[in-house]
């Protein structure tokens, strides 16, 4: 880091930039991956695993196969 009794030379500034600007596009990251979760729930409507029981899966709550 720059001293306090000299300038703040330009590779300093490039830097302080370029941690800002990383900062600020990781967080839009973040934002738009959220955004992209919730939309995608919304339309598909909240996860279900499958699970024991399930009728689309074809087998029992102890994962044997049902005899159909």
């Amino acid at each position: 880091m720059a001293s306090k009794d000299r300038p703040t030379t330009r590779e300093d500034r490039l830097k302080a930039a370029l941690k800002a600007n990383m900062a600020r596009r990781k967080q839009q990251a973040r934002a738009r991956q959220s955004e992209q979760g919730e939309t995608e729930q919304a339309k598909t409507g909240p996860r279900k695993s499958p699970g024991a029981g399930d009728p689309d899966i074809g087998t029992d709550r102890d994962g044997n196969e049902r005899q159909d």
